[in-house]
């Protein structure tokens, strides 16, 4: 390639997820004078229906044809019986935060204050974070820790789900434990249920209240600006190969148009960020000659620096999804998801019209963030009560698991749209196990990579998830408008079985006994679980920011080990797990990575 033909950029993104198009947008509105060209593998999400309207996100996640997801395939695991997980991750401009399920959940205090203390990341902590996280909200009620300014706008819900209210009473009389709250997204509440007259406050959405569109980055930190300011350049549909460097200095990267097109080349005079995500930043890094000698020495890479961590520490959450049947008077979004195109006419135009309906609904409704009582310690199996002293009890903010409600049937069977369902979503928040990610190849980033999730390596975790999965049972055999389990998504328990599964006329009384479950109902529970147990869609920690000795990838100001204008900037630098969706801790990076990288470059107005 002749070098008249490269084009130089003062900043180049190398990815063009949820974090890049903040602290891209960022710098770009404090100085529009600056270069920056923002690379995206995936397509342009601009004004397009699929990605505005809410109620379209189950259909981008479940759907393994759409243009707007990679499926990263792991390894087989004997953990899972043999099964080769599959995890979505985001593939489009603005990445996850035009794909998600848009949930308002933020982590614990205590997970950001891990970050600063035991990874030693001063600047890192929940004093420093929470300021940035408020700078990036508008919240559309009065309450302390949240921003009412900022481009991202959180929303409630409106009257329309009376399956949510059904769940808060029966938990409100069954579980005499846990208390109420008006808001479980302040950083430091668990197991309290949102009271209902401000209708559950945990899952609020990244939607717009008025217009009843997503709230994502690529709209509001670059869409919004990219017209009249023509330094700040996208390209969608190229894959980055790799960094190029003079020395140990990052001076541009390698990239591709499209699997099997032409490779370019872009310089960059001040920073290349790589911002590709959990699976896509420690395999740039790898195919860059950053990481383990013997990967590199595998693969044909010259090594330019020696980064064992790089690819490791992978982390997600273990999620699960159980369907339970309804009555007719149930409010779902059953019809939406499972309705001929004449019955989603009037709930299109009423979206169109209005911003309102069951297209402007996520279908996420009530839930809670959830810790076992010292009661209850022994349900979640010997193993855990170790994990209990290290790491819950002396930090109460931080929850086991974090359970909702998802107002449809997700499963693959074909069921009559008039039917209505609730399915149980629940995760456990703090994994022990965790797996690596390395690249499949030295020169084509198309290739696929080497993935191993991880999952139920450590058997504490498969106890998390059967206490998970029967505190939700309990709950949701008590709603009114219940009917029993939809038997086919449960474990397979004996018939006989205290435990088995089966449709019921309504539900059980609220004062009835908690279900026994017998050893063998134990090990069916684990076995459900092996076989279904799922990415949370929360992939992280792959180039993790923590001491280079600890095999940690970047320092606090988010420099890669070793080279010089290089940082990273995504989920992947996250050097331990949070309590909650991690859409929330992407923007908080984002934000972050904005600021440092203005100081580094004496930029105002960040």
């Amino acid at each position: 390639m002749a070098e008249s033909s490269i084009k130089v950029y003062d900043i180049i993104f190398a990815g063009g997820g949820a974090t890049a198009c903040i602290t891209a947008g960022r710098l770009a509105a404090a100085n529009p004078s600056l270069k920056i060209l923002i690379l995206e593998d995936g397509p342009e999400t601009r004004d397009k229906p699929e990605h505005l309207q809410p109620a379209r996100c189950f259909e981008n996640l479940r759907n393994p044809k759409s243009e707007s997801i990679s499926l990263q395939v792991a390894r087989p695991s004997q953990a899972l019986g043999g099964r080769a997980l599959m995890v979505p991750t985001g593939r489009c401009f603005g990445g996850g935060s035009c794909i998600n399920f848009m949930m308002y959940t933020r982590a614990a205090a205590s997970d950001y204050d891990d970050w600063e203390k035991k990874y030693n990341n001063p600047g890192w902590g929940f004093k420093d974070l929470l300021p940035l996280l408020q700078k990036a909200e508008t919240y559309d009620r009065s309450a302390p820790y949240h921003g009412f300014n900022g481009p991202l706008k959180i929303s409630y819900r409106e009257s329309g789900v009376n399956v949510a209210d059904d769940f808060l009473a029966a938990a409100s009389k069954y579980d005499k434990e846990r208390t109420t709250t008006d808001d479980v997204n302040d950083f430091s509440t668990c197991n309290a249920y949102g009271v209902r007259e401000i209708h559950f406050p945990l899952f609020n959405r990244y939607s717009d209240p008025a217009t009843g569109k997503r709230s994502d980055t690529a709209h509001h930190y670059v869409y919004n600006q990219i017209d009249h300011n023509k330094n700040l350049v996208v390209m969608c549909g190229r894959r980055v190969v790799g960094v190029l460097f003079e020395g140990i200095r990052a001076v541009g990267v390698e990239y591709m148009e499209g699997q099997g097109g032409q490779k370019y080349i872009a310089k960059a005079s001040l920073l290349v960020v790589i911002s590709a995500g959990a699976f896509g930043s420690p395999a740039i890094l790898q195919r860059s000659g950053i990481g383990d000698a013997e990967l590199l020495n595998k693969h044909g890479i010259k090594q330019i620096v020696d980064l064992p961590g790089v690819g490791e520490r992978y982390m997600d959450h273990n999620a699960a999804i159980v369907p339970y049947a309804l009555s007719e008077e149930a409010e779902t979004l059953d019809s939406l998801f499972r309705g001929d195109q004449e019955a989603l006419l009037p709930i299109v135009q009423e979206w169109q019209e209005t911003g309102k309906g069951l297209l402007a609904h996520n279908g996420i409704s009530a839930g809670i963030k959830m810790r076992p009582h010292r009661s209850e310690l022994p349900e979640l199996g010997e193993e855990f009560q170790t994990l209990w002293q290290e790491h819950f009890e002396s930090a109460p903010d931080k929850p086991v698991l974090v359970a909702c409600l998802f107002m449809a049937y997700g499963g693959s069977e074909t069921i009559a749209a008039s039917k209505k369902f609730v399915m149980a979503i629940y995760y456990t928040c703090y994994p022990t196990s965790s797996g690596l990610v390395h690249t499949g190849s030295s020169t084509d980033p198309y290739l696929p990579i080497d993935f191993h999730s991880g999952f139920f390596d450590k058997t504490v975790d498969i106890g998390v998830m059967r206490w998970a999965y029967k505190r939700t049972r309990e709950l949701l055999r008590r709603m009114r408008m219940s009917r029993g389990e939809h038997a086919s998504g449960h474990p397979k328990f004996s018939q006989g079985s205290a435990a088995e599964c089966k449709a019921t006329e309504g539900p059980v009384d609220i004062d009835a006994p908690d279900i026994a479950y017998s050893k063998e109902d134990d090990e069916a529970i684990d076995q459900y679980h092996r076989e279904t147990v799922g990415s949370g869609y929360h992939s992280m920690g792959t180039c993790g920011m923590k001491p280079r000795e600890d095999k940690g990838v970047v320092d606090p100001r988010l420099n890669v080990y070793g080279t010089h204008g290089l940082k990273v900037a995504d989920l992947s630098i996250c050097p331990a797990n949070v309590g909650a969706n991690t859409y929330n801790t992407a923007i908080a990076i984002g934000e972050k990575a904005a600021m440092l990288i203005a100081e580094d470059l004496g930029i105002k107005g960040v």
